[in-house]
């Protein structure tokens, strides 16, 4: 989009609703300058707008979250949610609480659980009895329990042959 009065690109988008009537404006930087629609020193970025919305909308909390700051690296907490990273490992112990309460709002938990394959769930659960029959067949044989040694032996070859085909 070009600006209205110049014809360079429009940074700067305004909307006027007078009387149910819309009215647009688009404006470089320059010309809004010119306008004094906007002054030099003021920025406009997304994690300003959003920091100013954030506050905006939570209230008491944002004022406690928002003078939370990391001594190590100076991120502030806004700025984090503002930006969506942190500055330094320091900040994950400064910024516990809220990062906890945005991390069970986000996964439904605050503990990391993984992903593992269905087909690696049973191969597991097989290979821990097969570890068991083995350490329970050294015991009979030490104990010189030779029929339960046997049976003991049937099973972890059934175990085993199960384990290697699946």
């Amino acid at each position: 989009m070009k600006c209205d009065l110049c014809a360079k690109p429009a940074t700067i988008h305004l909307t006027d609703i007078i009387q149910g009537h819309k009215k647009e404006m688009h404006l470089c930087q320059q010309c809004a300058q010119e306008q004094q629609l906007v002054t030099p020193q003021q920025q406009l970025s997304l994690s300003s707008i959003l920091q100013t919305v954030i506050g905006q909308h939570v209230g008491a909390l944002t004022d406690e979250l928002a003078r939370l700051t990391c001594p190590a690296c100076g991120i502030k907490y806004m700025e984090f949610r503002a930006g969506g990273r942190l500055g330094c490992p320091h900040d994950y112990q400064i910024f516990r609480k809220p990062l906890l309460t945005l991390l069970k709002r986000i996964h439904r938990k605050t503990r990391h659980a993984g992903k593992v394959p269905r087909h690696s769930r049973r191969r597991a659960a097989l290979q821990a009895g097969v570890l068991e029959l083995r350490r329970q067949l050294r015991s009979a044989v030490d104990r010189e329990a030779y029929e339960e040694a046997a049976r003991l032996r049937d099973q972890l070859r059934l175990k085993e042959s199960a384990y290697e085909s699946g």
